[in-house]
């Protein structure tokens, strides 16, 4: 595929992008600076949480009523705040335990897009997925889409831990996935980071693999390299993972860690804000790991790459992932991997085992005693984190996703149908 020869002027959409942990945050922020690099213009459209950008790259608002907030989460504003039909549904599908964020931000989206077609060349929608985005479509803009991976197997993996009126909420709460695979199955070209989730995406939501291309994520080597002046901390385990999300495992990885702090002193860091007396907060206290465990969040890259780089071992104990950036940011950082054998982990780090150890998601047994292993040789340790590095380089660098992706614009461009009057 040829690479784009002028620059174009992007719309890069994310109805919430966190700035410092899950993979919409730091997709958003990288892939914009890297194609901003390349020379073309790039606007980001974002509801909250806003994301934070490198210089040179546009920030378009589209706020929502922010019902989620980490300060007061599931209150509604005051009525007289309201400003339009899409906040009354917003608030209306909130109150009814729905998720409204994909659906709204869509719809505002295409409400500023059209009103400013003129001055994009292409839109690139980062998961929403809403029916905002085939209102884009039909209006013959050019579009390209990223699904990192499909949220009905979160909503599986929560659906088998809920129970009682638990599965009845958490049915509700992902209702919004159906809206989802309808519009992915009308849209094309969709990118997607790995093939074991594009394989998922054809399976979940039953889009045709002509539509998919793959062009992996990357790791900013700025920070993310290996520090060989940082000292490694002995039995140091560092895991980046949202805290309270049942897919990451976290659960999985605190057994193990009590489990080897029978045996051993380790200590864990999990970078991520459990809710205060959820269920990781009270498993922590269940397994009495108070004084193992350390919960950091809000932390730049500068302090995630150097702490990745003071642990023995990093851990990704996820039961699924579509790729896994805390996995490439450890394997950057030549930090020996313990990961799950689930979703495209194997694919990412190397089925071969050469740059990480696969172990089965959910089993902490099998799990403390691949870590237990590894941090008694520090010789393997060491072979293995030089062969991260070096898949690393080869394989997953920003620069190169931008390249990718820029050649995905530039065909949609060529091949769009003409605009409708």
């Amino acid at each position: 595929m040829p690479h784009s020869d002028r620059p174009l002027r992007i719309a890069l959409l994310s109805y919430r992008s966190k700035p410092h942990c899950g993979g919409q945050g730091v997709y958003v922020r990288h892939l914009s600076r890297e194609l901003a690099a390349l020379g073309h213009r790039v606007t980001v459209f974002s509801g909250q949480p806003y994301p934070e950008l490198d210089a040179g790259v546009i920030l378009e608002k589209v706020p929502s009523l922010d019902l989620y907030n980490d300060t007061a989460p599931f209150t509604a504003p005051p009525l007289r705040e309201w400003r339009d039909w899409i906040d009354v549904l917003e608030v209306g599908t909130m109150w009814t335990a729905g998720f409204p964020e994909p659906l709204t931000f869509s719809l505002r989206a295409l409400r500023e897009i059209h009103r400013r077609r003129t001055e994009f060349d292409v839109v690139h929608d980062n998961q929403t997925l809403g029916y905002g985005q085939l209102g884009l479509r039909a209006a013959g803009i050019p579009m390209v889409t990223t699904i990192h991976h499909p949220i009905t197997v979160d909503r599986r993996i929560e659906l088998e831990q809920a129970t009682g009126w638990q599965r009845l909420s958490k049915r509700r709460w992902y209702s919004f996935v159906g809206m989802q695979g309808r519009v992915a199955r009308r849209l094309r070209p969709i990118l997607v980071p790995s093939n074991s989730s594009a394989d998922d995406i054809v399976r979940e939501f039953g889009v045709h693999r002509s539509a998919i291309d793959v062009v992996p994520l990357g790791v900013d080597t700025r920070f993310f390299r290996p520090q060989p002046e940082v000292e490694r901390v002995p039995g140091r385990l560092v895991c980046v993972a949202s805290a309270d999300s049942p897919l990451k495992g976290v659960a999985t990885l605190l057994r193990a860690a009590a489990k080897l702090g029978t045996e051993r002193d380790i200590s864990l860091t999990i970078v991520s804000k459990p809710k205060s007396g959820g269920p990781t907060d009270r498993l922590v206290d269940e397994l009495s790991l108070r004084d193992r465990v350390r919960f950091v969040n809000g932390i730049d890259d500068t302090e995630l790459a150097r702490l990745l780089s003071t642990a023995q071992v990093a851990v990704v104990p996820s039961f699924y992932e579509g790729f896994s950036l805390p996995a490439v940011e450890a394997m950057a950082c030549a930090t020996p991997l313990v990961a799950s054998r689930a979703g495209a982990i194997p694919e990412v780090v190397g089925d071969d085992g050469v740059a990480g150890r696969f172990v089965t998601p959910g089993d902490p047994e099998e799990l403390a005693f691949a870590i237990s292993d590894l941090l008694d040789d520090a010789t393997e340790r060491a072979r293995m984190g030089a062969a991260a590095w070096q898949r690393v380089q080869q394989r997953f660098t920003w620069r190169a996703v931008a390249k990718a992706t820029a050649d995905q614009y530039a065909e949609t461009i060529r091949h769009a149908p003409p605009a409708p009057r």
